[in-house]
């Protein structure tokens, strides 16, 4: 399996070279691909490197029990260390067989995180609130950075919609598998029979895209301006600061009005559209992958009802790996990982299966 890691270390070299060579930093998309190899190939270097080395300890503790078989305090220790030095060497197989599975290139990017309300009405705008909160504090506790580009929010403290960037380390590659349609069952505030209620709302986990990646010509945009509102359609501006940019080509509109200033809405609009572009250019590509390998992957379509958070038995159920834990106060709170990572793992073991 690990044939292909003989020449890593002139690979490593190789990528050091060109790291060094000032004209790289000229052509930031290379530059930007390169970094990301660099670091790749620095900690393949270094796990292969210690799975030599502890293919060469279990060797010469092996070759220490034939020559040794009379000393039995001898031989008790070699058995010991063969046996840590193998558990050992199981972890650095399967840690070096998920680093050669194939990169997501979009794993390492910060997101547009877009949740929408759906069926429900009030009650669903509420439960957009309740998911901003929980992905914001799990944002907080990973050290990410969180900020609003947009929301439209309703008299009651929820929202028909809310967009926000979220930047840190690894963004996407912890929350792409939280596309999807969300499901709540609870009993409303104003339910007086106690009667429980199913409401759903949309996520979409969006990878950023930068100029270099995505170019957009400026007559392929209309841009409007209006004053922005608040809930209940109260003017809360007296000026044209919210923006409307429409992308003619696609239809795609983008409203930012959040910000006092027409520059700033102005510039968070430009991003995400960018972003949606990007994640529709993506889309595109991804439908023409074989249902095969789709479903090797995982399809991330957020038409597909993903997770169903029952509130009167304090349960959340992922319905794609059938996982069903009753912590549904502490996910909301921010622990996200008891959700997100047997996910990810899910994922992973399926696509190591196309290794073996």
């Amino acid at each position: 399996m690990f044939e292909n890691l003989a020449d890593i270390g002139e690979k490593l070299s190789r990528l050091e070279q060109q790291l060094s060579d000032p004209n790289l930093v000229k052509d930031q998309k290379k530059f930007q691909s390169t970094v990301r190899e660099h670091a790749q190939v620095s900690k393949l270097h270094e796990l292969y490197t210690e799975f030599q080395g502890i293919g060469s300890d279990l060797e010469e503790n092996r070759r220490l029990l034939r020559e040794e078989g009379d000393d039995d305090e001898l031989v008790e220790l070699a058995k010991a260390e063969i046996e840590e030095l193998k558990e050992r060497e199981k972890e650095l197989t399967d840690t070096i067989r998920l680093l050669l599975l194939p990169k997501d290139a979009n794993d390492s990017k910060n997101i547009f995180l877009e949740i929408r309300a759906g069926t429900g009405g009030d009650e669903a705008a509420l439960f957009v609130a309740d998911l901003f909160r929980m992905y914001s504090r799990y944002s907080e506790l990973k050290g990410w950075k969180i900020e609003v580009m947009s929301s439209n929010p309703i008299g009651i403290g929820g929202f028909k919609e809310i967009i926000a960037k979220i930047s840190g380390e690894s963004v996407y590659s912890m929350l792409k598998y939280e596309s999807g349609a969300h499901r709540v069952q609870r009993v409303p505030e104003t339910e007086t029979q106690g009667r429980i209620h199913t409401s759903a709302v949309t996520v979409a986990i969006i990878p950023e895209a930068d100029e270099v990646e995505l170019h957009i010509e400026p007559h392929e945009l209309k841009f409007d301006v209006f004053r922005s509102s608040g809930p209940g359609g109260q003017s809360v501006n007296t000026t044209d600061s919210a923006v409307r940019i429409t992308h003619l080509p696609t239809g795609l509109v983008v409203i930012c009005q959040d910000e006092k200033s027409q520059h700033k809405n102005k510039a968070k609009a430009l991003m995400v559209l960018r972003a949606r572009l990007f994640d529709l250019m993506e889309r595109e590509r991804n439908d023409k992958i074989s249902e095969n390998r789709k479903s090797q992957v995982g399809s991330g379509d957020r038409s597909e009802r993903i997770r169903t958070y029952n509130f009167p038995q304090g349960r959340i159920t992922d319905h794609r790996i059938n996982l069903t834990i009753y912590r549904l106060d502490q996910v909301l709170a921010g622990s996200v990982d008891e959700v997100a990572m047997p996910l990810i793992t899910h994922y992973q073991t399926e696509a190591l299966k196309t290794l073996q």
